[in-house]
């Protein structure tokens, strides 16, 4: 059953669907469903994530990516106590406003130090550095990143992120970036395209199409997430757009009652005959 493809993401095997972390954090954009929360958290108890984590490797998932939430990467290292090897890319949410990026520096020693397999720059930050006119600190975290020898990437929701980054030679491995398509009922009109992403309307690339055109120009390996515009997408939609765009991984939240039906929908796509306008690089 553990035979979900996998891709190279710098010298490590990665299977090409990836479990995400927002639920299994319990962070989820509910818009203006405010019961979500509440029950997200009640439903993925400490016991159901170490579950979900097993259930992951069970159907041939490999990795999983989150934010730093102290007590989600403590329940990582109980996983890998009871013989789990799911590998680890985490972001640190360390305040990038410190003076030399001290605390951030904390942040990335302490996360090796519990056994992450690879970082990189959270799209939060990118975000909001390129809006505050401080883009050379999506450099200098990924060279505090680079400085502990791990594969180093870096995330966005703002397309200008990753821009920045190939013009600027910024040294990261791989990107993260979002992507979906606009085609479910809630999704924005034309003029909702306000910000890179929103909540209400919930959309979390805001043109798609020039992420697309621009990311086949991107010769580093490219992680898709919020694929299915945190659920309001099925599956079998967007993995196949994202894939077909030139992804080389999905990156997905899943409840663990979610995980193998949606390993199968990533299998079958892989088998078939993709119509991608950009080369596997990964």
């Amino acid at each position: 059953m553990n035979d979900l493809p996998k891709g190279k993401l710098c010298g490590m095997d990665v299977s090409r669907l990836m479990l995400g972390g927002n639920m299994l954090s319990h962070c989820t954009h509910g818009r203006d469903q405010a019961y979500l929360p509440n029950l997200i958290t009640h439903y993925n108890t400490p016991e159901k994530l170490l579950e979900t984590f097993a259930k992951a490797e069970e159907c041939g998932i490999d990795t999983l990516s989150v934010h730093t939430v102290p007590w989600l990467i403590d329940l990582f290292v109980q996983h890998r106590k009871r013989g789990g090897k799911i590998k680890w890319i985490i972001n640190p949410t360390a305040d990038w406003q410190q003076e030399g990026l001290a605390d951030y520096k904390d942040q990335v020693q302490w996360l090796i130090d519990q056994g992450t397999d690879s970082l990189y720059v959270w799209g939060v930050h990118g975000d909001w550095l390129i809006q505050e006119d401080c883009p050379h600190l999506i450099g200098e975290m990924v060279e505090i990143i680079r400085a502990h020898n791990v594969p180093c990437g870096v995330g966005a929701h703002n397309l200008e992120v990753i821009k920045y980054c190939e013009a600027n030679g910024v040294q990261a491995d791989f990107y993260l970036k979002t992507h979906h398509h606009h085609d479910y009922p809630t999704a924005p009109k034309p003029e909702d395209l306000v910000w890179p992403l929103s909540e209400v309307p919930p959309y979390f690339d805001k043109r798609p199409d020039r992420t697309a055109e621009f990311m086949k120009t991107v010769e580093k390996p490219w992680i898709a997430f919020k694929t299915m515009a945190s659920g309001s997408i099925l599956p079998e939609s967007a993995f196949e757009y994202v894939l077909n765009n030139g992804a080389d991984f999905v990156l997905a939240g899943m409840f663990d009652y979610e995980i193998e039906h949606n390993v199968e929908v990533t299998k079958v796509l892989l088998a078939s005959d993709l119509k991608r306008n950009r080369p596997w690089r990964a």
